[in-house]
């Protein structure tokens, strides 16, 4: 452990700010809603993420259990300086990993050389998601998105359905992550079959 006297006089300045900017992901919103109707935010997300991966520790003890976590804290970081894109209006126009990445650095500025080269490398091994913590992290990430879908209480045109066919092939990773989908994609076809409220 570093003692304090060898810490450089701004560094944990530096951490602090980079903390403040990043504080953006608990106001940027996803298109999905909470229980009580709210907009989730990207911070809730990334926040209910890691406490999937928490729940799951006995069921992928062959991951290294911390990469996943820090893994699924940065894989949307850059959300803070550009919001996030539903996956519905994604574009193959639109290079998404590209903007992230470049979002990710701008948030980034300022931060110790060497925090900012750790962050950048976990998020590029969760964008290439070849490492199986990150095939993880990536299937993980779908799952809890398509949980938020039948858990919140969305908009009444919402289609429930279309969590069926989201995130499919990084679903299909593990025998985990498919008797996880298996299981979603249960609760989809409930959840669909239900009849709808008024608006919210």
């Amino acid at each position: 452990m570093t003692q304090p006297e060898d810490i450089p006089p701004d560094r944990l300045d530096r951490l602090l700010a980079f903390l403040q900017r990043a504080e953006r992901l608990k106001d940027t919103l996803r298109s999905g809603r909470t229980a009580e109707g709210r907009p989730e935010s990207v911070a809730a997300h990334s926040w209910s993420l890691c406490l999937l991966v928490l729940l799951l520790e006995d069921e992928i003890a062959g991951a290294d259990l911390l990469q996943l976590l820090r893994l699924c804290l940065v894989h949307d970081l850059g959300e803070a300086i550009s919001g996030d894109v539903p996956a519905i209006h994604q574009t193959t126009e639109d290079d998404k990993s590209a903007r992230e990445r470049a979002d990710l650095l701008t948030l980034c500025d300022g931060l110790p050389e060497d925090v900012t080269t750790r962050l950048l490398a976990l998020w590029e091994e969760y964008d290439r998601g070849e490492t199986p913590e990150a095939a993880l992290a990536k299937g993980l990430d779908k799952i809890e998105t398509m949980v938020q879908h039948v858990t919140g209480t969305q908009q009444p045109d919402f289609d429930y359905l279309w969590n069926l066919g989201y995130g499919v092939s990084r679903t299909a990773q593990t025998d985990l992550l498919r008797d996880l989908r298996h299981r979603v994609d249960a609760m989809t076809r409930h959840k669909a079959a239900q009849p709808r409220g008024g608006a919210l």
